[in-house]
């Protein structure tokens, strides 16, 4: 009986012991699995997260991405304005030019002129062969004679306002003097005494010579060449007589037609050669004064 009890208790013992040893073991199981759980919640966070911050990377990545376009998109619009910029100096700089190289090559001149005249009619006078006074020396100067004077171009443009590239228009105005004698007996009221008072036949030296004052637009050839060949369509001339006709006329006006080439030696400085013609509408009583000029000139740019 007492071996049975002692079974018994063996028994229940084993029994109890192995109920703990369950226990436990199921427990420590269940803590497994709770914190396998956790961790798995926590994987599920970091991934959240993670994902999270992708998301937002791909939103800055966006932006960033917008950001480039918008910058390519100014810098191209800038290079088109750089290039428009550029196309619009290049476009002044060619207006311009011909305007700085028209004031480097000093566009005005004031030249001096020299050479041969020719009248086309013997010039007759208050002094010289008179129908008035017929009395005393009744001598006639030469037609031909030589001149002198100086003048101004004045640029008023190097295309003809846009109608003609090359070709420049200046404003002229110039003078000259010329002379077809200081030898030419006089008449009778150029005798010393005058013949009139009855003096005798003792004629003076009397000059002939002729005053022209004109204005008149040049037209000159081939800008920026070292020659360059010229016209005076028409020009206003206005002569002034010496002596004066018999009726004490002294001023005659006229049109004066020209031709010639400048030629640019050397810097501002210029040769060149001309021929004019001075045509006036008939006789100024009874003087006529229609000529021609042929000579050469020298000219400074300014």
């Amino acid at each position: 009986m007492k071996h049975l009890l002692g079974k018994a208790r063996l028994a229940s013992r084993i029994a109890a012991g192995s109920f703990f040893i369950v226990t436990v073991l199921a427990s420590s199981h269940v803590l497994a699995r709770d914190a396998a759980t956790q961790r798995i919640k926590q994987l599920e966070q970091n991934l959240q997260t993670i994902q999270i911050e992708l998301e937002k990377i791909k939103s800055e990545s966006a932006q960033a991405a917008q950001k480039v376009n918008s910058i390519e998109q100014t810098t191209n619009q800038t290079v088109q304005q750089v290039n428009t910029i550029q196309q619009s100096n290049s476009v002044m700089e060619a207006r311009i030019a011909p305007v700085i190289e028209r004031v480097d090559q000093k566009s005005h001149m004031l030249f001096f002129r020299g050479g041969f005249t020719h009248a086309m009619q013997d010039r007759n006078g208050v002094t010289l062969q008179s129908n008035v006074a017929p009395v005393g020396a009744q001598d006639v100067a030469d037609k031909n004679g030589f001149y002198v004077g100086a003048g101004l171009d004045w640029n008023l443009t190097n295309d003809v306002w846009g109608a003609a590239p090359g070709t420049s228009v200046f404003a002229e105005l110039m003078f000259e003097y010329k002379e077809f004698g200081n030898r030419v007996q006089g008449n009778a009221l150029a005798n010393s005494p005058t013949q009139l008072a009855g003096g005798a036949l003792n004629p003076r030296n009397v000059t002939v010579s002729q005053f022209t004052l004109s204005a008149a637009p040049k037209i000159k050839f081939l800008e920026g060449s070292k020659i360059r060949p010229w016209i005076i369509p028409a020009g206003l001339a206005i002569h002034v007589i010496s002596p004066p006709s018999e009726s004490i006329t002294v001023l005659t006006p006229g049109v004066m037609f020209g031709a010639g080439v400048d030629y640019n030696i050397w810097k501002d400085f210029y040769v060149g050669i001309d021929g004019r013609y001075n045509l006036t509408a008939g006789k100024a009583d009874g003087v006529r004064v229609d000529g021609m000029t042929a000579g050469a000139y020298a000219g400074i740019g300014f």
